[in-house]
């Protein structure tokens, strides 16, 4: 289980709204190893959304548990989780969530300097990450100066940036021209080869999702065939303990 990178097990979600529940995530369970590539599929409002904030621990489940690098997300302080969060997953919204007072270069490169790097290094990483987004020539521009295809592309060349495990993709190329998507998709699939990256990526692009070679679809909050663990799985062994 060397290569076991995450695993979702019984995971549910509901949503108290006033005096109505809201049961988004019926039981999940899923298995992601080193490398990996899956495409969740399903129609607005199955918890492909929900279910990827779990994962990237931006949310915590009502029931189950979630294993992350041998962890219990669960079991974490707000301080590891925080620290899991950044230096582990880089996520890609279907919102861009770029601060507007930031220009391009510098709202790429936040997370890396709130993990203390090199300042010099961070920056020679992030016009780096632009170009290959295609955008080397608007790194000194703001969100306001750039188009919604080119917000997003500054918001995955961010959540690339530490160089994450896993990448966690909410609809990556739904502000995209079909060529620029293209590209995007090409660049993250490069990147997974060269870094054996976890990639997980919700979309409802059936060609995108025909590129990878597990497709999981959501319907009704659990997945109609997950390929993931049986549900009487025995949970990952815990992480040894250490110091964050």
């Amino acid at each position: 289980m060397n290569d076991l990178l995450l695993a979702a097990r019984d995971v549910h979600k509901t949503y108290h709204l006033g005096q109505r529940s809201l049961e988004v995530l019926r039981g999940v369970d899923l298995e992601l190893r080193r490398g990996d590539f899956v495409a969740l599929r399903g129609a607005s409002g199955a918890g492909k959304s929900t279910l990827l904030h779990l994962l990237g621990g931006l949310d915590a489940p009502s029931r189950g548990d979630i294993w992350l690098a041998g962890r219990n997300l669960a079991e974490l302080s707000a301080w590891e989780l925080a620290r899991v969060r950044r230096e582990r997953v880089g996520f890609i919204f279907q919102a861009y969530y770029l601060l507007p007072e930031l220009d391009a270069l510098e709202n790429v490169c936040l997370p890396a300097r709130m993990a203390r790097k090199p300042a010099r290094r961070v920056e020679v990483r992030g016009r780096e990450l632009l170009a290959r987004v295609g955008l080397q020539d608007r790194a000194e521009h703001k969100p306001y100066e750039l188009s919604g295809g080119e917000q997003q592309r500054v918001a995955i060349a961010r959540a690339l940036i530490n160089e994450p495990e896993l990448i966690l993709a909410d609809e990556p190329t739904g502000n995209l021209d079909s060529h620029t998507g293209h590209e995007i998709i090409e660049l993250l699939l490069t990147l997974r080869q060269e870094k054996q990256t976890t990639l997980v990526m919700a979309t409802h692009d059936a060609a995108l999702a025909a590129r990878a070679p597990r497709v999981l679809e959501l319907v009704d909050g659990a997945f109609v065939s997950s390929g993931g663990p049986p549900a009487d799985a025995p949970a990952p062994p815990p992480a040894s303990p250490s110091t964050p």
